[in-house]
């Protein structure tokens, strides 16, 4: 599932970025940033995370206490 980053200019100047799912759902929106240039920085910098972030349950109702499951237990999150 392939999604992408809009660009947009931001309500009262500026930018944000929109991250959208490849069914075209907006999943994301960032804060607002005053240039182009720092826009892009950010982009960059949710890739990276992405990437390698660990998921940290801080909801109320916790699914277990390790925040990261192993790769052979079940993600769903029932």
């Amino acid at each position: 599932m392939a999604g992408h980053f809009e660009l947009i200019d931001a309500p009262g100047g500026g930018y944000q970025v929109h991250l959208f799912d490849g069914s075209g759902k907006v999943v994301a929106v960032s804060v607002k940033y005053h240039s182009k240039k720092a826009a892009a920085a950010g982009v960059f910098q949710t890739r990276e995370i992405a990437a390698s972030g660990l998921i940290r349950d801080r909801s109320r109702e916790r699914v277990n206490d390790d925040p990261v499951p192993n790769s052979d237990e079940d993600t769903s999150f029932k």
